[in-house]
């Protein structure tokens, strides 16, 4: 089986395309080759394709990882079902540069693109659906060639360290959060927490941010990677037994509001196209907000206040109209239609209704029309 994971080169191009093609890791450089350019001068051929892109964004290139389990598969196998994958996902319109590791217990490919393909010198499109059909590939190649294929639906995710670290019931993270939950009820304060954690035999880093390294753990694991329970503030938090609110960003019931909260927007955070038309209707919302304070004169807070009492009492009194009002035809493909309105005191209105168009019939600005209005409300 393989394990697949992609993300964007931003900078630093060359160290990257250095990196993978390392020597040491490579083979020297025998599990090294390349498609539309040459690996020697990857950066500089991706450079030129990216100087003629119509769309100037931030990536410069996009890293693909391609892992496998551990004795399933030989480096000149992996190579090539590395090959694979990038000529069927990139379609032969984007350079690669293609290396396969034998440093490490599993066998790993690196694949390098660059972000601008050479026909049309268009933008790749990373996204849920392009990672998805990347996977997709991938499964379907290691089937072809005999190796097993990851389950739908399971170690989404999770890169290959994790996912062979929780098949073999030795995750770091797994066993660091299990010890701070048993560290947590018996400390009095951080500090006799931190000297809990070291009496179960872990190293503590203090800076930035709390570490924590196991015996035999090879990097330090920042408490903060482990979720929102786990920040050194929150620790402190369920020492003292202090509940979080979870729910105090969210809207009371009924509560309307113009703006999206992106923040609370679990679609916002998957999607960056919704992000970004999110964040245009807010100020699009805000604009209009502005222009009607702007046309009505608002100056103040209790002249904003006065303005909406006076939008409410309008509506409420709408809402009485319609509460009244009965038809006088009750043919609804009539074109012309009296609505009669009919007050607790005894008034009654006319209205004539043609479409969804509304007209007065009588006189709306005499005085006392308005006194027996009131009165009837």
């Amino acid at each position: 089986m393989a394990v697949t994971k992609i993300h964007p080169i931003k900078s630093t191009l060359k160290k990257a395309l250095d990196y993978i093609e390392n020597p040491d890791k490579t083979d020297e450089k025998l599990f090294v080759s390349s498609y539309g350019c040459s690996y020697e001068t990857a950066d500089i051929e991706f450079q030129m394709l990216l100087d003629q892109a119509y769309q100037k964004g931030n990536n410069l290139a996009h890293h693909l990882i391609q892992a496998f389990e551990p004795g399933e598969t030989t480096a000149e196998q992996a190579h090539e079902i590395g090959r694979q994958l990038a000529d069927e996902v990139l379609q032969g319109k984007y350079p690669y540069v293609i290396t396969t590791h034998i440093d490490k217990g599993h066998l790993h490919n690196h694949i390098i693109f660059c972000a601008v393909d050479m026909a049309n010198q268009r933008k790749y499109i990373s996204n849920r659906q392009s990672y998805a059909f990347i996977r997709r590939t991938s499964d379907r190649l290691c089937k072809e060639h005999g190796l097993s294929v990851v389950k739908p639906g399971k170690d989404k995710g999770k890169t290959y360290a994790e996912w062979d670290a929780q098949k073999k019931g030795k995750s770091w993270k797994a066993k660091l959060k299990l010890a701070i939950d048993a560290a947590i009820p018996q400390a009095k304060d951080f500090d006799s927490f931190l000297r809990l954690m070291e009496a179960q035999g872990y190293e503590v880093k203090q800076g930035k941010f709390i570490s924590f390294r196991a015996p035999g753990q090879e990097r330090f694991t920042r408490c903060k990677t482990l979720g929102e329970d786990y920040t050194e503030e929150r620790i402190t938090q369920r020492i003292k037994g202090i509940a979080i609110d979870r729910g105090s960003r969210r809207r009371s019931a009924g509560e309307i509001s113009l703006r999206i909260a992106l923040e609370d927007s679990i679609k916002a955070q998957q999607s960056a196209g919704y992000a970004r038309w999110a964040k245009l209707h807010n100020l699009k919302q805000a604009a209009n907000s502005l222009n009607f304070i702007t046309e009505h004169q608002i100056d103040s807070y209790e002249g904003l206040e006065s303005r909406l009492a006076e939008i409410s009492a309008a509506n409420d009194a709408a809402a009485v109209l319609l509460d009244h009002a009965t038809l006088k035809s009750a043919d609804s493909s009539a074109r012309k239609q009296t609505l009669t309105v009919t007050l607790t005191n005894g008034l009654k209105l006319q209205l004539g209704v043609s479409g969804d168009t509304v007209s007065a019939c009588g006189k709306w600005s005499c005085p006392e029309f308005f006194e027996a209005f009131e009165s009837g409300l």
